[in-house]
């Protein structure tokens, strides 16, 4: 089982979609075994995968009891493809880690689902804090969409700045791919940023993206030859193999 981290402290950038398309991916095309872990209280990854947020406190919960998340993981209407859905409650999530003092805690959650499922996608929130260095400990590979704006750059300069604090210059950590998210090609920033990080993969600018908010579907369902579920497609191969290779 592996942990997939799509995260970025900087909000805004697509994460959320991100997550729910790679993790139909992963399911579809892969045809792996997948929980969508939504760990952002607004709960978006799940509701574009057609599950909706919970009410109560049962997303924090499981954290502070010995509880696995697969009690509360719900099955999605693709093959393979499980989510937990998110709850209000994950806004104090950084406090119940801290105070907890469990810094593995994702991490052993996340093993102990390695019966039951072969990947997991974490949906992060955009947060420095406990949250985002347990996910950091938890993850395999930690996925960055960033897009073409210097602030979202900034963004991605965070996440590697906080995991050399955590693990030193030298240390090993998950290994951090960039995505170029909501690129336009008609736009000259976003090709000098492309020209600048040409081997980053990219997910383009679409109106199909736009849709899975109303359609509450991957792209790959209802738009599956767009430019965008092509994308999606090319760069859950990419992070397929990767995992494949550890």
């Amino acid at each position: 089982m592996k942990v997939v981290a799509i995260f970025n402290v900087k909000g805004g950038v697509g994460k959320s979609t991100l997550a729910a398309n790679l993790a139909w991916c992963s399911a579809t095309q892969s045809a792996r075994a997948t929980l969508l872990w939504d760990l952002d209280a607004q709960g978006d990854g799940g509701f574009m995968l057609g599950v909706d947020r919970q009410a109560g406190a049962a997303a924090q919960a499981v954290f502070a009891r010995d509880t696995s998340p697969a009690t509360l993981a719900l099955a999605s209407a693709y093959p393979n493809l499980d989510v937990l859905p998110a709850d209000p409650s994950l806004r104090f999530l950084d406090r119940t880690l801290f105070n907890l003092g469990k810094k593995g805690r994702l991490a052993k959650l996340t093993r102990a689902l390695g019966g039951r499922y072969d990947r997991v996608i974490l949906d992060c929130p955009p947060v420095l804090n406990e949250v985002s260095a347990q996910v950091m400990r938890a993850a395999d590979v930690i996925i960055v969409p960033v897009s073409a704006s210097p602030l979202a750059r900034r963004g991605l300069d965070d996440v590697l700045a906080e995991l050399r604090r955590a693990h030193g210059a030298h240390g090993a950590h998950a290994p951090v791919l960039p995505v170029f998210a909501m690129y336009d090609t008609r736009r000259k920033l976003h090709w000098d940023a492309r020209e600048e990080q040409p081997t980053w993969p990219v997910i383009p600018i679409a109106s199909v993206i736009e849709k899975m908010a109303v359609e509450r579907r991957p792209v790959g369902v209802f738009a599956p030859g767009s430019p965008a579920a092509e994308a999606f497609g090319r760069l859950w191969a990419g992070i397929e193999a990767k995992l494949c290779e550890g």
